[in-house]
């Protein structure tokens, strides 16, 4: 191994660091890294920019417009409050619930399904007294299910693909997956019937759980000038024991009072900081008690309404502070709580820097609903809209039109690529989409991260660092057969998706994947795809998938919950994998 390989090998340890401890953004460190790649001689420009002209990533940025503009109109919540009927048993809706949305996923972006979703199913279990721990899990693991089963379910299986093309391979197809990502499908539901929905917890969601914790939504007050409060102690004011509310500590310019005492008294313009159920903030909203909300709060008489929203995992919002988010600008709304499971938040609402999961309490004014449907920065989850009368003069055409191009693809009559391209094209000429639209739908962070990748697997190959792996791992593996290489290579892909990007963990292990089959003197294709669904099947951490971290506020997850339920169904998704991949490929 040389000088270059050994650069490399320390430069992805440090990825992975950076990936693992969310030192940056994903995007900021693949950023980082493959620069320095570029200064030390390692990658050229060139071969560091190529993966942005490479035509699969520009499909992720195709897909990605097209999902948008499909959740626009709301056809997936339209579809889906149709199937859940009230009547339906518990089981039923399971099946139901992940049949729907593992088919959805096979064709959409995962993440967008998962939060439009997220309010309808929660609002099936409070219906039917079910708590949305029971649900959350479920519709997580059926949107990384689903993604697997197609080329284009997963921006994972492109950026896979991309390296294929790249490294010399045969385009996948775009239902290469199939093969597997169907048995697959059907193993992960039959699973968690049967067995994996006794795991679930049955614990109480966030919203109910605040009324027997009250320290869990952190809540800034002020007591304004006048204010009846001002002047008495803690105690006189009776701030220790109001209901569904506790004073966590004092804020008085520089000075922080915490813990706060019963003979603390209180000033005006001090700044209260609670800790409590929602419930209770409606009465701050009215300024009883002697304090308010903070002046940003204040919508003057316009109707307000209290809504829980999250904060999805390539939000703009992600490593702001609440007071740099230009929030009531941006919404119309204000930020008066923020949550994170299993952490507890002090200081100012303001000066809380925003994660990937937070939950957020916010008084939405008037114009709130018509600004929060064209973001994807916060998905609100609390509150279904009823959607009776979607526009189907044009849904329907959006969703025809998109399931004939992928048609035109499989049966090889038009490139998926150029279908997309004409119909995003029918879609601005027949205002169906605007242009601002589909600005605000490409996400540069994934596609950055996409693009990245494919120029640090250029880089392991090109240093050496692919193959002195693979010599490493071939004579481990083969004295068990080809069978074990292919599952050493699942296996190290899959450790690493569950604690960095999936997208990191293919673009790492690709190159190996590849050396690997040549070095035993087999088809790639069987290594390749096992890359693929080996960093999609992240079942066992909260962190490891974007879908997985979207529901663990809103059902009030543990850590722990993840590697109860997801481990036996990644033994069992690996098994099936292999299996299959060895049959059909091998």
């Amino acid at each position: 191994m040389g000088i270059q390989a050994l650069i490399l090998f320390a430069s992805i340890a440090v990825l992975i660091f950076f990936l693992y401890k969310e030192t940056f953004h994903p995007a900021a460190s693949f950023t980082i890294v493959v620069s320095f790649l570029v200064v030390v001689g390692i990658l050229t420009p060139h071969q560091a920019l190529s993966g942005f002209s490479n035509e699969q990533i520009a499909l992720i940025a195709l897909l990605l417009v097209v999902s948008s503009i499909i959740k626009n109109f709301r056809i997936t919540g339209y579809i889906f409050s149709r199937l859940m009927d009230e009547s339906l048993s518990y089981k039923r809706f399971l099946l139901r619930l992940m049949g729907t949305v593992s088919f959805f996923s096979a064709f959409l972006n995962n993440t967008p399904i998962v939060a439009a979703l997220i309010p309808y199913v929660y609002n099936w279990g409070k219906k039917k007294g079910i708590s949305p721990s029971k649900l959350l899990i479920p519709l997580s693991y059926a949107a990384i299910l689903g993604g697997t089963v197609t080329l284009i379910g997963t921006s994972t299986n492109l950026v896979v693909n991309g390296l294929a093309v790249n490294a010399g391979l045969k385009p996948l197809k775009i239902f290469d997956f199939s093969y597997v990502g169907i048995p697959a499908v059907v193993a992960g539901i039959a699973y968690m019937l049967i067995w994996g929905h006794r795991l679930l917890p049955d614990r109480k969601d966030a919203v109910s759980a605040f009324l027997e914790k009250k320290k869990e939504y952190l809540v800034e007050t002020i007591v304004p000038e006048g204010s009846n409060i001002a002047g008495k102690t803690v105690e006189e004011a009776r701030l220790r024991n109001l209901k569904g509310l506790f004073l966590v500590e004092i804020i008085r310019e520089k000075e922080r009072i915490t813990p706060v005492s019963p003979k603390d008294v209180i000033k005006e313009n001090d700044v209260l900081i609670f800790a409590g159920e929602t419930e209770r903030i409606i009465k701050l909203v009215n300024g009883e008690n002697g304090f308010k909300l903070p002046p940003v709060c204040s919508f003057g008489d316009d109707k307000v309404e209290l809504v829980e929203a999250l904060v999805p995992q390539n939000s703009s919002l992600i490593g702001k502070r609440v007071k740099e988010t230009n929030f009531r600008g941006r919404f119309d709304a204000a930020i008066v709580a923020v949550h994170r499971n299993g952490e507890r938040l002090k200081g100012k609402i303001g000066n809380i820097v925003l994660k990937p999961g937070d939950l957020l309490l916010i008084l939405a004014g008037k114009n709130f609903w018509d600004r929060v449907s064209d973001s994807d920065d916060i998905y609100v989850i609390s509150r279904v809209r009823e959607i009776v009368n979607i526009d189907q003069k044009k849904a329907l055409p959006v969703l025809v039109g998109f399931f004939i191009a992928i048609l035109l693809s499989a049966l090889r009559i038009i490139p998926l690529f150029e279908s997309l391209l004409f119909l995003i094209s029918i879609f601005v000429v027949f205002r169906i989409a605007t242009y601002s639209q589909i600005k605000r739908s490409l996400d540069l962070n994934i596609i950055i991260i996409a693009a990245l990748s494919i120029a640090i697997g250029k880089a392991m190959v090109g240093t050496g660092l692919a193959q002195a792996i693979a010599d490493v791992v071939v004579p481990f593996s083969v004295p068990f057969g080809i069978t074990s290489a292919l599952l050493v290579i699942y296996l190290i892909t899959n450790v690493l998706t569950e604690f960095i990007t999936n997208l990191a963990a293919a673009s790492i292990t690709f190159p190996i994947a590849v050396s690997v089959a040549r070095k035993l003197s087999v088809e790639p294709k069987a290594f390749v795809l096992a890359v693929a669904f080996a960093a999609s099947a992240s079942f066992i951490t909260p962190i490891g998938y974007q879908t997985n971290l979207l529901v663990y506020g809103p059902g009030n997850y543990r850590f722990r919950d993840f590697l109860k339920v997801g481990f036996p169904l990644s033994l069992i998704y690996m098994f099936v994998t292999i299996a299959v991949l060895k049959l059909v490929f091998l």
